[in-house]
């Protein structure tokens, strides 16, 4: 698959620099795939609310997935938790050199209180998995750059921005996480060259942290579920487990959940609620309002990819299994969600209904959407939807 280098988002994805109506939250608002899969010097704008189109076979799914990566890397996951296969992560066209190494280039950027700030990693897939460079920039100036300098040892040689006595301070890093994450633990912070490696490191991980990879699968959303933690998985299996809590916490949001049900489902909709059983089972049903409970395993699978996806634009960390960043307001995150196939099975009305409301929730600042579609055509003319158009 060949990308051009710089994809033309058919309408502008939001406000200037990704979302400058909030720019104290971090967001990544690039994605780079230098050399991963089938993508060459790709090069992806993502807006609050973005699409990837294109026909099957032409990468959307693997961009997801190279993001989904970065953040787990950014919430200091090793390489092998990021990339369980890092081989298919290698361009099919790369050779080997001389020592039977290949790997793949991946990267973002990250906006927000310190402006624009670059992250590109270059991994090494065969014969051992490894970081073999990295680099944090900022303002054109090199905050963080790493190199593979003993392929015996399992450590790259970092070196960072210090502007004090000495401008820049050298050491090693493992060869198997990301130096950005591990910055906050190898710097003081003590000259204002640290401090300013230390904001741009705070912003990446912020950006990236917060992701949420939700495919809803109709098939495990059907039957009753067992009574668990109430945090939705990206399958959404556990949907009436979620549903159990969600009622009860927030009236208000509820009511936006039930009335966006209403819009995509048959027949009418009074609420959507979660049943306990004897047996420490729920299961989910929609009221009808006349006496009679729908149970969710009797809607089709278009239906309930539709509730599953709605639940989620109107949630939060709080309540899908992500992993935020603690140590930081909630106030200052931004949650992304990275569905694939988000049209898949919806009829156009659901289809309809689903983007408004996400344009509405992407449109405040504390949720961004990236989604893939093979045919962003029915989503032209909706305010704050960007589109990406790949190629194969």
């Amino acid at each position: 698959m060949t990308q051009p280098p710089a994809p033309t988002p058919l309408v502008p994805p939001g406000p200037p620099a990704g979302g400058a109506a909030h720019p104290e939250r971090p967001r990544i608002t690039e994605l780079r795939l230098s050399a991963f899969t089938g993508h060459r010097r790709a090069a992806l704008p993502l807006g609050p609310l973005t699409l990837l189109a294109g026909p099957s076979g032409c990468g959307k799914s693997s961009a997801l997935r190279a993001y989904e990566a970065l953040a787990r890397l950014g919430a200091g996951a090793a390489l092998g938790e990021a990339f369980p296969d890092p081989v298919a992560c290698v361009p099919e066209r790369a050779r080997p050199d001389a020592q039977r190494r290949r790997g793949f280039r991946i990267g973002c950027t990250a906006d927000g209180p310190v402006g624009p700030v670059r992250l590109d990693v270059a991994v090494q897939a065969e014969p051992h998995l490894r970081v073999v460079g990295e680099r944090l920039t900022a303002g054109g100036l090199v905050l963080l750059e790493t190199a593979l300098r003993d392929p015996g040892k399992r450590a790259v040689q970092a070196a960072w921005h210090t502007a004090g006595p000495t401008p820049v301070t050298h050491g090693p890093l493992p060869d198997d996480r990301l130096g950005t994450a591990l910055l906050p633990l190898r710097v003081a912070g003590t000259t204002p060259g640290q401090r300013r490696v230390l904001a741009a490191a705070e912003q990446m991980v912020v950006a990236l942290r917060s992701v949420f990879t939700c495919d809803p699968d109709p098939g495990r959303m059907r039957g009753p579920v067992p009574a668990g933690s109430g945090r939705l998985l990206g399958g959404c299996g556990n949907l009436a487990d979620v549903l159990w809590r969600t009622r009860a916490e927030c009236a208000r949001r509820h009511t936006q959940f039930v009335a966006a049900v209403r819009a995509g489902c048959a027949g009418p909709v009074a609420d959507v609620l979660a049943e306990p059983s004897a047996d420490g089972t729920v299961r989910a049903v929609l009221d009808r309002g006349d006496g009679i409970r729908t149970e969710l395993g009797r809607l089709g699978d278009g239906e309930l990819r539709y509730v599953a996806l709605a639940l989620v634009l109107l949630t939060g960390p709080g309540v899908l299994e992500v992993d935020p960043a603690g140590e930081v307001p909630a106030a200052l995150q931004t949650l992304t969600v990275l569905a694939d196939g988000l049209d898949r099975g919806l009829d156009p009305g659901q289809r309809g209904e689903l983007l408004r409301l996400a344009a509405r929730m992407c449109e405040r600042g504390h949720i961004r959407l990236v989604g893939a579609v093979s045919d962003a055509s029915w989503a032209a003319g909706t305010d704050g939807v960007g589109v990406v158009h790949l190629k194969p």
